[in-house]
């Protein structure tokens, strides 16, 4: 059986200006919804080491329900189902946004949870010591130091809900993915074109790495 393999690289290239139109919606959905996750993992993840139970059981409600669940599911039931409930649609880019917020929320909780529980006791009490108040301890001597230690673990979540957001092509929203769908769909060159794709994901994803590969190297990052 003879098979040839073809691959066209002028194909490839061709695509490239349809799928950049896509970029900024990837990275609009990406770091929109990092910055809302984050917000809410700070909140959660405060939420989850609080000393108080009825505190501590929404959080860990949150953090299971929306680790446990995939990505995919949680951005259709917000496109398709929550317009039911709420009366009205929602945008397909909100709900890409909403998705990735609510998603890596529940992973960044538990980052924030690690990092703050990973500061010695001792610096909590010599900031109490120190006349600093609990919540003074917290800001300027835990938090600063915790987050720190936060920033790898931040950059992988980072990386993975840039990834997710090429699922987001099921509810129509105009990024990577979908680009490179519509082009194929008038050209076939699916091969080529999905290659590309992958590439500009790998271009974005390793810009990120570098970056936090330079912080480390700059000792703003870890211990």
């Amino acid at each position: 059986m003879d098979i040839t393999f073809h691959f066209n690289w002028q194909a490839a290239f061709d695509s490239i200006p349809y799928l950049l139109k896509g970029v900024p919606y990837t990275l609009l959905i990406s770091f929109g919804g990092l910055a809302i996750g984050f917000l809410l993992g700070i909140f959660f993840g405060l939420l989850r080491i609080s000393p108080m139970q009825w505190l501590r059981w929404p959080a860990i409600t949150y953090i299971e329900v929306f680790r446990g669940t995939p990505v995919l599911v949680q951005v259709l039931f917000i496109f398709y189902g929550l317009p039911q409930l709420l009366g009205g649609p929602i945008d397909a880019v909100t709900a890409g946004i909403a998705a990735i917020a609510v998603n890596s929320g529940a992973y960044i909780s538990e980052i924030v949870r690690g990092g703050v529980q990973s500061i010695e006791r001792g610096q909590r009490e010599a900031g109490l010591s120190l006349g600093l108040s609990r919540v003074q301890t917290f800001r300027y001597v835990i938090w600063p130091q915790a987050f720190r230690r936060m920033i790898p673990a931040l950059g992988n979540q980072g990386i993975i809900s840039i990834k997710d957001t090429s699922l987001f092509a099921v509810i129509g929203v105009g990024e990577l993915v979908r680009q490179g769908q519509i082009y194929i769909a008038t050209t076939f060159n699916a091969l080529e074109v999905y290659m590309m794709v992958a590439i500009m994901y790998l271009i974005i994803t390793l810009t990120l790495s570098i970056a936090l590969r330079m912080l480390e190297r700059k000792g703003l990052v870890g211990q």
